[in-house]
Parts: C-alpha cells; structure tokens; sequence
C-alpha cells in the first residue's frame, strides 16, 4: 500500500510538473502581434512621409493596410487561444489588448477619414462665404493622438511580460505624441515611423528570436 501511495504521489507531481511546463510555454510570446503592427504602420508612416516630401500621390489611401493588418491580428489571437491547452491569466490580458487595440486601430482611422472630411466641408463653406480659407488642418493631430494611442497596448504588455523594450517605446510613443503638436506633419510622420519601430518591430524582432530560439531547444 505504501509502495502504491508513494507511486501514487509521484505520478501526481509528474502530472503537476508537466501542466506547469505547459503553463509556462504559454507564457511566450511568438512576437507576431508586434512584428505585424510595427512593419504596417512604419511602413504606411514612411509612404506618407514620401508623398508629402517628394509630392508623389497614390491611387488609394496607404493607411487603408491598417484596416487589413485587423483581420490577422484578430485570427492569430483566437488561433493562438485555440493551440494553447493551459490559459493564464497573462495570455488572456495579453489577448484581448492587443485584439482591442487591433478594433481600435480601425475605428480611429474610419474616425479620422469622416472628420476630415467634414472639417475640409466646413472649410470650404468658409471660403465661400467670402472669408479667407483656415490654414488649420485637422490631419495636423491625428498623428499625435495616435501615437498616443500606440503606446497604451505597449506599455500594457511591458507591464504583463516584464519585458523593458516594449516599455521604452511604449514611453518613445507617449513622447512623440507630445512631439508631434509642435513639429510639422512630415516630421510627424517620422515620429510616428520611428513609434512603430521602437515600440513594436526592435521588440518583435527579439521575442520572435527567443521563440525560434526555444522552439529549436525544445526538438533537440
């Protein structure tokens, strides 16, 4: 009976050892979710700055990529829920931030594109009116306030992960957006350029080599 208590007890500690191993894997991050974002809008950020410097236009709005970069932000999160057999309550946080900013993302940018148009209707009715056109743009702060944004699901995940890159661009945003009220829109579009870097790609970059890193350490 003791040999069977005892057995009994370390099958019990294998069973615990194991579900904490599995915890534990559920606790990296692949670094999709940063590398995804911070290639988009540095991307668009750049393109952006390229137009206004060099005065070139686009048949469509460069920024209408962050609509499409929501769709796999949304699948990879459910898909990684779905892969994963234990869920802390880190991954759930980790989850529903970086899905939330995703639908945010969308809303704020639908958001600028109605504003601007109305302010430029407003403006106009101005003109007509016989007053001199506003030199105010409404596009003159939409950078600011969206690297304002930028640096909430940043800092969110720094704090969650314990992982500093994240939190210094995280911090990178929130000091562009103040930055940005005083530069011009070119400028603007490099702050927000650099933002997504710092705050996103740098950090995607090394949690993506961690993971390829364990991955490899786990089939040896």
């Amino acid at each position: 009976m003791k040999d069977e208590q005892h057995m009994t007890e370390q099958e019990s500690l294998q069973v615990i050892s194991t579900m904490i191993a599995k915890a534990k894997q559920s606790y990296h991050e692949t670094g999709y979710g940063p590398l995804l974002w911070g290639i988009v809008i540095s991307f668009c950020s750049l393109v952006t700055w390229g137009q206004m410097h060099y005065g070139f236009s686009l048949p469509f709005d460069i920024w209408f990529l962050a609509f499409i970069a929501v769709i796999p932000t949304i699948i990879m999160s459910v898909r990684e829920q779905r892969k994963k057999k234990v869920h802390s309550y880190d991954d759930t946080a980790m989850s529903y931030t970086w899905t939330v900013f995703g639908v945010s993302m969308f809303i704020l940018i639908f958001i600028n594109m109605q504003v601007g148009e109305l302010v430029n209707h407003l403006k106009s009715a101005v003109e007509n009116l016989g007053a001199e056109r506003p030199k105010v743009y409404f596009s003159d702060y939409n950078s600011a306030y969206m690297m304002m944004l930028y640096g909430i699901p940043t800092v969110i995940s720094a704090g969650i992960k314990k992982f500093r890159p994240m939190l210094f661009g995280g911090i990178f945003c929130w000091v562009g957006a103040i930055t940005a009220l005083y530069t011009s829109r070119e400028i603007d579009m490099l702050l927000m350029a650099a933002s997504a870097i710092f705050a996103w790609l740098i950090p995607g970059i090394v949690l993506f080599r961690k993971y390829i890193r364990k991955k490899r350490q786990q089939h040896v």
